[in-house]
């Protein structure tokens, strides 16, 4: 199971805000019973490495759907493969070692 850290980012708005972007992109994960975090910089999204490359590909081409001429998206997958990891996990582990 792996860990996707994702941020798309539609250039040549006119202006600074992206909300209505990103609540696109969190509406397009529940339709699709994603399961996920969002977070003050990105997206986190768990689950196979491939299927997670498949959702990175849709959100992407989100904005595009909605007249953007120009998207950047930035994604970082962690994948594990010795034990299935989950969101949350990463911090609830460096917590217990805080206690």
């Amino acid at each position: 199971m792996a860990i996707m850290e994702i941020s798309v980012i539609p250039l040549g708005l006119g202006h600074p805000s992206v909300g209505d972007h990103v609540a696109e992109l969190i509406r397009y994960l529940q339709k699709e019973n994603i399961h996920h975090q969002l977070t003050d910089m990105g997206t986190l999204v768990h689950g196979d490495a491939a299927r997670l490359l498949e959702v990175a590909r849709a959100l992407h081409e989100l904005p595009f759907n909605r007249g953007v001429k120009r998207v950047v998206t930035h994604i970082t997958i962690d994948d594990r493969r010795d034990k299935e990891v989950r969101l949350g996990d990463k911090t609830t582990s460096v917590k217990a070692r805080l206690a």
